[in-house]
């Protein structure tokens, strides 16, 4: 499992009635993988993954690695209330054929530093998949302390990366200064990519990349190859929809986005309700200032065809 590059945090098609389009599932993750992206990470919280059953998580999977045939990895996620579940769940993405899994702490609880690492250490315990631990203490209470991430990585050698979500470039550097190359990094957070680079981080798990994602692979080359100059262009372009993955309403956001785009549908599940009013019209006049406004290094991504 290669933990470099810019790996789509998938965002999951409704159809109407608000079940799972898996045809168009299929596409969005063909297309993304033709755009650039080098591997789909399924069932993250953009996802939606919470409003989703245990069956309709593991369908997902297998219609993802279906549809790529072997061209890039998929990486499903692990989340869930509790440990059992969470194993079972890691177990499943293992038999569908996933090549790595994200895992989360667990949900509502937040335990402290010894439950948590034991929550963590059953994932990583159950199935013999690369793991990339998912620190976002914003918006899941439980942060995973550099030193912290010391103990799992030398107590579990199928830790391989870390996504890390505190908006704080530092915290990259903190990882690096303890663990040098141990744990790739990736950055978790979309308007922080080029600082997160700066800092050594090697991958990038992004969210509107769903919507625009040869633009996004774009950035993130030429910020890797040190393109300063180009990358902080292309960025300056592309911050006013980065931010967009860093709000409470980042799902319907995004998914408002891929709609303009014509690469995705508006559509989410209950309790998340799609953007209405100020919320919908400030949505739609950012991407079409952002359209309007493109930099000539912006190179548009291919029509999405459903």
């Amino acid at each position: 499992m290669n933990w470099t590059g810019v790996m789509p945090a998938m965002t999951t098609v409704f159809n109407p009635d608000l079940s799972v389009d898996h045809a168009n599932v299929a596409r969005h993750a063909q297309w993304l993988i033709e755009n650039g992206c080098s591997g789909l990470i399924c069932l993250g919280s953009l996802s939606e993954a919470g409003t989703l059953s245990f069956t309709e998580k593991v369908d997902i999977l297998k219609t993802v690695i279906k549809a790529l045939g072997g061209k890039a990895p998929v990486v499903g996620t692990v989340s869930s209330l509790s440990t059992a579940e969470a194993v079972e769940l890691a177990r499943a993405a293992y038999n569908t054929g996933c090549s790595g899994l994200m895992i989360l702490p667990p949900y509502v609880y937040k335990g402290d530093w010894r439950e948590s690492k034991a929550h963590i250490a059953a994932v990583l315990k159950a199935t013999p998949l690369p793991g990339m631990l998912y620190n976002n203490p914003i918006a899941y209470g439980t942060d995973f302390l550099p030193e912290q991430i010391v103990e799992l990585a030398n107590e579990h050698a199928n830790l391989a990366a870390v996504k890390e979500s505190t908006t704080d470039a530092r915290r990259v550097t903190a990882i690096r200064a303890l663990l040098a190359d141990r744990l790739d990094i990736c950055v978790g957070v979309d308007d922080a990519i080029v600082e997160g680079i700066a800092a050594g981080a090697v991958g990038w798990v992004a969210g509107l990349v769903n919507a625009l994602p040869r633009e996004s692979v774009d950035l993130f080359n030429l910020a890797s190859a040190g393109k300063s100059k180009e990358a902080f262009e292309l960025y300056r372009w592309f911050l006013p929809l980065l931010r967009m993955d860093t709000v409470p309403k980042f799902v319907q956001l995004i998914k408002q986005v891929q709609q303009e785009a014509g690469a995705g549908f508006a559509r989410v599940r209950g309790p998340r309700l799609e953007l209405v009013d100020e919320e919908l019209a400030a949505t739609r006049a950012a991407f079409e200032f952002a359209q309007a406004h493109r930099p000539a290094c912006a190179v548009v991504s291919t029509p999405f065809k459903a």
